[in-house]
């Protein structure tokens, strides 16, 4: 009986001890989760949130100043860069050869005459000796038709024989013509050695392609270029319009362009040619604007998206959709009035598009909106309630 009792203490101490654990697990468990908690907003109005400089909430939301910028007509429009035709060569080889020096690298500005390739081209030397050949020939046909001219005068000659001597001299002069002509066409050698050309540039402006390298053979007929040379300082953007939106463009429009490269800036153009027929197949029409790139952020082929201006002069707060939480018929931003105080205002919107849209009532450029986390504050204003 008493080894029984000893048997029933042991195991009540046991249950104790397994009961203060529990006890004790239980009272950390909920010391840690009242702890991950955030803390609630400290005061709250109908719209307008209050949160402690530190408090974890704002590390969710990011806030941002408004831009004005003019409204577009429609939504943007899918583009791309391209190189300003007008102010842009490509240059070809006028003769085949093997290209012996590459004398300008991919950047660099030339000078309208500068060399920019030197071939080793045996129809340059060719050329050469054609010119230098009918010079020689003119120059002896001409002696030759003087004396038959004397001859004849001293009536020493037969008139057909001055007529053959004259017709010979012609057709020499012809020749030489011909050959300093070719010879002209490929823009001479400027000092090289014999039977090496000198590719030159035929336009000022930067090289910005180069599809040619040391021992390449090159060919007059060749497809690609070896260089294209442009003026970087402006570019066009090719748009292609869809049939839908034709009535809202016209030459002369301003346009605003952006591209990923820079999300956050546009850059101004205007509308300067509009195709006169709809490709077939895509049902839209090739519109062509000119942009001023003298800072060089533009590139050749990068994809844009263009928006048609309708008043340059007036402009709106733009803000991106994650800014907006929409209640029923109404949208709602929230604005920033000070250090964790974020107030809820309602807005009118103007075009709104796959990102951003127009703000036409309800708020103004410069103020800072809560581009990130608009849902999250909205849930907690009316949590609070």
């Amino acid at each position: 009986m008493i080894k029984l009792d000893k048997k029933i203490v042991v195991l009540l101490s046991v249950l104790a001890l397994a009961g203060a654990a529990y006890f004790a697990w239980q009272k950390s468990h909920v010391v840690d989760k009242v702890a991950a908690t955030p803390s609630p907003a400290l005061h709250k109005t109908s719209d307008t949130l209050h949160f402690e400089a530190n408090a974890p909430q704002l590390s969710f939301i990011r806030i941002r100043s408004v831009e004005a910028f003019p409204e577009p007509l429609v939504e943007p429009l899918n583009a791309r860069i391209a190189y300003d035709d007008n102010r842009t060569v490509r240059v070809f080889s006028p003769v085949a050869g093997r290209v012996v020096k590459i004398l300008v690298e991919t950047g660099k500005h030339v000078e309208k005459g500068e060399g920019i390739l030197v071939l080793d081209a045996p129809d340059y030397a060719q050329a050469v000796a054609d010119s230098s050949k009918a010079d020689a020939d003119l120059l002896r046909k001409q002696e030759t038709y003087d004396r038959a001219k004397l001859l004849y005068e001293a009536k020493g000659l037969a008139r057909k024989d001055l007529e053959n001597a004259e017709a010979d001299w012609r057709q020499a002069e012809a020749e030489a013509v011909r050959a300093k002509s070719r010879l002209a066409n490929l823009n001479g050698n400027s000092g090289g050695v014999a039977g090496q050309y000198v590719l030159r540039a035929p336009h000022a402006g930067v090289i910005s392609e180069r599809q040619v390298s040391a021992g390449s053979e090159v060919r007059p007929d060749a497809a690609n270029p070896l260089f294209v040379i442009t003026d970087p300082g402006r570019v066009w953007v090719q748009v292609d319009l869809p049939e839908q939106q034709i009535g809202k463009v016209k030459i002369g429009q301003a346009v605003l362009v952006q591209v990923d490269a820079y999300p956050d800036e546009s850059f101004a153009g205007k509308i300067t040619a509009i195709t006169g027929a709809l490709d077939p197949v895509t049902r839209r029409v090739q519109v062509r604007c000119e942009i001023d790139n003298t800072q060089l952020k533009l590139k050749p082929e990068m994809y844009a998206r263009v928006s048609p201006i309708a008043d340059v002069h007036s402009s709106l707060p733009r803000i991106p959709n994650t800014a907006i939480v929409t209640q029923g018929l109404y949208s709602y931003v929230f604005v920033e009035q000070g250090v964790g105080v974020l107030q809820r205002r309602k807005v009118s919107l103007g075009l709104q598009g796959h990102e951003d849209s127009y703000v036409k009532d309800g708020l103004k450029a410069g103020e800072r909106v809560v581009i990130t986390g608009a849902l999250l504050l909205n849930a907690e204003l009316a949590g609070n309630d």
